[in-house]
């Protein structure tokens, strides 16, 4: 077996605790400076530009949309969806539109999803909900051409789910063109034994089910293009993540890259999607405009 199985405790929540491996700022500083950095790009954004706030796409009180509409939209336009990473039990979309300026400025629509985080929301919650939010998407706003999925850390292991998603009981196919998924978690498994899961109570069946690891399907044409991109900065076990999870997608004939960050942690790596010029917001450009 080998791997995080041989672990003993204390490393296997060293290796599940991001703020622990950033040389950057320590880690009681680093999330409150992460959550400051990604709410204050949030406020920017909605100042700046033509935004929907909190669109519900259900009839819970976590189930809402903020939409950032192109600054010159066109008749149709691609949609990126963002979802917040925040191990599932922190971050709403209130944090999660500071990467909407440079995208919106260039005819992208930037849509942040919120979903019931724990310990209200329970894994299934919220992997349905974020697949709800996109068939909501799709049926109410038929100007959105081609969906762009962005997930950061457990945004990441969501966007992955919704790849696995068996879209017959939406009445409803969303036309996901590519993923972003950046710094996540794609086997639940070494959660279970680590404090990430107090407040998720989650049970192995329940880990197993929801890890997309376990969840690779054949790509069937058209398959969407698919972008795993991970942190110099990340813990070992998040990069082994995410290459294992990449090779997995590969072999089922996925269309993937990878894209290793250099010079960045688990929290600036997504933070800087609000730099015109920084390279994994050039990559998400260039990635629409190749569709």
């Amino acid at each position: 077996m080998g791997g995080w199985r041989d672990m003993s405790a204390e490393a296997l929540e060293d290796h599940y605790s991001p703020s622990r491996w950033s040389p950057r700022l320590d880690r009681d500083t680093i999330i409150d400076a992460h959550l400051a950095v990604t709410a204050a790009g949030t406020e920017r954004a909605r100042a700046s530009g033509q935004a929907l706030l909190h669109v519900p796409y259900g009839d819970g009180d976590g189930e809402k949309l903020d939409i950032y509409f192109p600054t010159e939209p066109s008749e149709a336009f691609p949609a990126l969806v963002y979802i917040h990473g925040g191990y599932w039990q922190c971050m709403s979309k209130d944090d999660s539109g500071f990467a909407a300026p440079p995208l919106v400025s260039q005819g992208v629509a930037v849509v942040a999803v919120d979903y019931d985080i724990a310990p209200k929301g329970r894994m299934d919650t919220m992997v349905l909900q974020v697949r709800r939010s996109l068939a909501f998407l799709v049926q109410h706003y038929p100007r959105i051409r081609g969906i762009y999925l962005c997930g950061h850390s457990a945004g990441a292991h969501l966007a992955a789910m919704v790849l696995s998603t068996d879209w017959t009981e939406f009445q409803v196919v969303p036309d996901i063109k590519g993923a972003v998924l950046v710094s996540g978690l794609y086997d639940l498994e070494p959660i279970l034994h680590t404090y990430v899961n107090d407040a998720l109570n989650m049970s192995r069946e329940e880990a197993q089910r929801n890890s997309p690891m376990r969840l690779v399907t054949p790509a069937v044409p058209p398959a969407c293009e698919v972008l795993v991109a991970v942190a110099q900065h990340d813990s070992p076990e998040f990069r082994r993540q995410s290459q294992e999870y990449s090779q997995a997608l590969r072999a089922a004939g996925w269309s993937v890259s990878v894209l290793d960050l250099a010079g960045v942690d688990h929290f600036d790596v997504i933070e800087r999607l609000s730099e015109d010029s920084y390279v994994l917001t050039q990559v998400i450009l260039n990635m629409i405009s190749r569709a």
